[in-house]
């Protein structure tokens, strides 16, 4: 009997065995599938073999007018001992600790990574190995999919079978882009501290390893503070490693110093150009010349817009930066303005600043209820309302009963955005900002409607450049060309086939009420005289932003004030200041081009409106539940029913 239980027992163990290895030889079967299939169109690895050298960058305008210069900001090519010990312990010790010890891809890392981006339920590790990171500079465009990532892996592994180790951390340390124009960390050292990559210090080192992440948030002339937080972060991964003592880290901080470089006053735009440069050419040995879509008589209006208005009131109102961004309505950039003074800050508050919006993000909720039926003459009941703990008020804190939806957006009513938020859904308001481009990360609550969610300047244009596209979406861009001496394109911006994301209908409903805010509401500083305008006010909480987004049938524009620190303003709103900065831009954007019309539906404002336009600030909430609305057609309107 014992006899029998045991060859059960083997019998089982048998089956599991089996079945273990039909699995195992599955995954192995699928896996050389993938790597097969992905493998059909990978990219030509010739570009290790050519001269590592990285090119000049030239950056003009379309008409061959200078934006900016980088070619004084390449450094040597260097070999692996050439390097200061400091930068190759640094790199390593921050970007790959196990670098000498994984094939390519590091799968402890990988695992502890997810691990924990789970528990933080965000992406706060990430666990590309630099022999990936190297791949993704040389080979790959900015595209971001799951094919990209796969095929970023299969030239990984060809990388660590061709070349060692020492050979791919030179390689990597070339060609990283680390903020300013420089390419490689020579240049870097030499435009940071005036010495090459072989004699840098421990400090200096550990200032060049912490751009690496991000070249324009920690960059020494950026934000000194922010930088010197890096590097001693990265000094501490260095003690962990055991690459140095904690005495001698406590020593190098220090020595941590940074001084700004002068720049130009388009360096803004010049440097986002910069960043995508490696990004569509991976590496290139000729001088470039990059042809972007900048209007130098725009952007310099629009510095002068917001110098002007900034010095004028920055000290009394407590402002201390604004940002602009202005685009064709085909998402060309013609002009952007990152912050009052790049040499002080070069920190692009137009593409890397996430606020909230406030008000402006209103126009996903009215394009939502616009979708699902409602009308700028439909009406709505402008009355206190409560949510679990929430009761958001207008911004006069009284509430003016019977209003129409133009009424409602033009006085920038926080009761009725509210109560077409949750009539409508907030899922749907999300949807529809997304699907007019907004890409940051949007919570689903009942403040949304609001703009509590936070938001970049340079999506949230290219949001209502959709509107003012006439529905069909819009994708900023800065580079329609990259040469090389020679004349040879390297690169060529080819439109893409216009994708129709709001129905005709749909955005001739929006631009009334978008039109009303300027005409009668609280945008009226953005007036352009007889020219027809329409846009949106914002204010956050507290004062903490400043906004106003608007556009003509040509131009659409962004325009925010705030403090980078988040502090509030002086009793700031979107139609005190944004506007006047929009409007003294928008008058110069507008010379010699044609009046046009923006195409509206009919609005039914009331005849008796506020004479001092005002603007709500907003507050936050979790849930809610639908209140209820009223529609009134053409005829009840007319036989007073």
């Amino acid at each position: 009997m014992a006899t029998s239980k045991n060859k059960r027992k083997f019998s089982n163990f048998e089956l599991v065995l089996k079945w273990s290895i039909v699995v195992i030889v599955g995954i192995i079967l699928f896996l050389a599938v993938v790597v097969i299939y992905y493998s059909t169109d990978l990219p030509s690895t010739a570009k290790l073999e050519e001269n590592n050298r990285i090119p000049d960058i030239k950056i003009v305008n379309l008409d061959g007018q200078l934006v900016a210069n980088y070619g004084e900001a390449h450094g040597a090519t260097l070999q692996y001992q050439d390097f200061s010990p400091y930068l190759i312990q640094a790199v390593i010790s921050t970007e790959d600790r196990r670098f000498f010890e994984h094939f390519g891809i590091d799968l402890i890392g990988l695992v502890r990574a997810a691990s924990v981006n789970f528990i933080a339920h965000r992406v706060v590790q990430g666990g590309s190995t630099i022999t990936q990171q190297l791949a993704k500079i040389v080979f790959f465009s900015p595209e971001r999919t799951m094919k990209r990532k796969i095929q970023e892996m299969i030239l990984a592994l060809w990388l660590e079978h061709k070349y060692s180790k020492q050979e791919i951390l030179s390689m990597y340390l070339n060609r990283v882009y680390l903020g300013g124009g420089n390419f490689g960390v020579d240049a870097a050292a030499h435009n940071f501290f005036s010495k090459s990559a072989s004699e840098l210090s421990l400090s200096e080192a550990a200032v060049l390893a912490g751009l690496i992440r991000a070249p324009s948030r920690y960059s020494p002339t950026s934000n000194p503070e922010l930088s010197a937080q890096r590097a001693k972060q990265v000094l501490a991964n260095m003690v962990d490693a055991g690459y140095i003592s904690l005495e001698k880290a406590v020593e190098a901080e220090k020595d941590l110093k940074h001084e700004a470089q002068v720049t130009s006053s388009n360096m803004y735009f010049a440097e986002w150009i910069a960043e995508q440069v490696p990004l569509y050419l991976g590496v290139q040995v000729s001088d470039i010349i990059v042809k972007t879509t900048l209007d130098l008589r725009m952007q310099k209006a629009a510095e002068e817009a917001i110098k002007k208005s900034l010095d004028e009131n920055g000290e009394k109102l407590k402002i201390g930066q604004g940002a602009l961004v202005s685009l064709a309505n085909d998402g060309r950039i013609l002009a952007m303005v990152g912050g009052k003074n790049y040499k002080a800050s070069p920190f692009n508050r137009a593409t890397q600043a996430q606020r909230q919006p406030g008000s402006s993000f209103k126009l996903f909720v009215y394009l939502a209820a616009f979708e699902h039926g409602l009308a700028p003459d439909s009406t709505m009941i402008d009355q206190p309302v409560e949510i679990e703990d929430w009761a958001p008020e207008n911004y006069e804190q009284k509430f003016l009963g019977e209003v129409t939806l133009s009424e409602a957006f033009a006085l920038s009513l926080n009761s009725i955005a509210v109560q077409l938020g949750q009539t409508v859904g907030i899922d749907h308001v999300i949807e529809m900002a997304q699907r007019l481009g907004i890409a940051s990360k949007l919570m689903e609550i009942p403040s949304a409607a609001l703009g509590t969610n936070e938001v970049n300047l340079l999506e949230l244009t290219q949001a209502y450049a959709a509107v003012a596209n006439n529905g069909y979406k819009v994708k900023a861009y800065g580079i329609e060309e990259i040469d090389n001496t020679s004349g040879v394109v390297l690169y060529k911006h080819e439109p893409q086939e216009p994708e129709q994301v709001l129905e005709k209908n749909t955005v001739y409903k929006i631009n009334s009420v978008l039109s009303d805010v300027v005409n009668r509401g609280t945008g009226q500083a953005a007036k352009l005289g007889d020219r027809p305008a329409a846009g949106k006010t914002g204010t956050s909480q507290d004062y903490r932003d400043a906004w106003f987004m608007g556009f003509t049938p040509q131009i659409t524009t962004g325009v925010w004030v705030g403090n980078d620190d988040d502090t509030p303003m002086k009793k700031v709103t979107g139609g005190k200041i944004a506007a006047p900065i929009w409007k003294e831009y928008m008058t110069v954007a507008m010379e010699g081009l044609p009046v046009e019309e923006i195409p509206t539906t009919a609005g039914f404002l009331r005849e008796l409106m506020p004479s001092t336009p005002y603007e709500p600030a907003t507050g936050t909430a979790p849930t809610a539940a639908p209140p209820q609305y009223q529609h009134k057609s053409f005829w009840d309107k007319l036989f007073g029913r």
